[in-house]
């Protein structure tokens, strides 16, 4: 025990070094100190937990859920309350909700990564772009950010989605359009803040192309900030795609869809609650999970944080 200890404490003093002897001992001592501010937060850590049981809820759908997504029994299991059988009860097609809700995982992890996939690249590259340009491309640019801006996000998203179609993969892609400008908003300011410091100028004075400036050096210092927005924007994303599927413009019958589960047993609220509150709670305790992982991130990654 008192060697396992002494080999922690020589690894901690290593990690934790004011004189890293190369790039990959400064890298991991950074994501180090990053990591004990974040696990100093224990609603950071639950919000982590929460959205790590997510994801292997989608990933082990088939085994975990008790029953089929799909298949109903209208004869004899229509709106079942909660019970040993089906532990969240059934809805008004007889179907178990609890699988339903499990293989509706899948779905939310689906349009929350595909937006952050589509709609964070393009912000980080129309901030940057804008902030380090300026003049004339900065105006552009941020003119038809505001634009977007200027609408709300749910609204932008259901003229989208009336324009493309109802579907889950328009759904996504009209949620990625309304969600790029406050990226490109966080992006503009960060590259604002460095585009004149010393260190981009020594790169300008050894000739690095303005795009080059750009996308290997401003970039990267505008990741911390996008990851956390991109985090507390997630629980937004979900409940977006949960009022396009309220609508029936988000994912379509029979895909087990949170919102569109919620809608069909709004019509049973007053007797049959069940149908309804649990697909609301999961969105409830998902979108929760992002809040807390978007805090704690925030409070991990801020260099103004107090060093440990």
């Amino acid at each position: 025990m008192t060697r396992m200890s002494e080999t922690t404490m020589t690894r901690r003093q290593w990690l934790l070094t004011d004189r890293p002897q190369s790039r990959l001992q400064a890298r991991l001592g950074r994501a180090y100190v990053t990591w004990r501010r974040f696990t100093a937060n224990k609603l950071a850590v639950l919000g982590m937990l929460i959205i790590l049981a997510l994801v292997l809820v989608a990933i082990f759908a088939p085994a975990l859920a008790p029953h089929s997504p799909y298949v109903g029994d209208l004869a004899g299991k229509r709106l079942l309350p909660p019970g040993p059988e089906h532990w969240l009860g059934t809805d008004d097609q007889g179907r178990d909700i609890l699988s339903r809700l499990i293989y509706g995982s899948r779905l939310t992890l689906q349009v929350v990564l595909l937006v952050a996939i589509i709609a964070a690249p393009i912000g980080l590259l129309v901030g940057t772009v804008a902030g380090y340009a300026g003049g004339w491309v900065d105006a552009v640019l941020m003119r038809i950010t505001d634009i977007f801006l200027a609408f709300p996000k749910l609204v932008l998203a259901l003229a989208f989605v009336a324009a493309l179609g109802p579907g889950i993969g328009n759904a996504i892609i009209a949620i990625a359009i309304t969600s790029w400008p406050p990226y490109a908003r966080i992006a503009r300011a960060e590259t604002l803040t460095v585009r004149n410091s010393d260190y981009i100028s020594a790169v300008r004075l050894m000739g690095a192309s303005p795009w080059r400036i750009v996308l290997r050096h401003i970039m990267p210092l505008c990741i911390s900030s996008l990851i956390v927005r991109v985090t507390l924007d997630m629980a937004g994303i979900i409940l977006t795609a949960a009022g396009l599927g309220f609508l029936g413009l988000g994912a379509q019958p029979p895909l087990p869809e949170w919102g569109a589960m919620i809608a069909s047993g709004r019509r049973f609220i007053l007797d049959q609650w069940w149908v309804a509150a649990m697909p609301g709670f999961a969105i409830l305790i998902v979108s929760l999970g992002f809040n807390l992982l978007g805090d704690g991130l925030r409070d991990a990654l801020d260099p103004k944080g107090s060093g440990q």
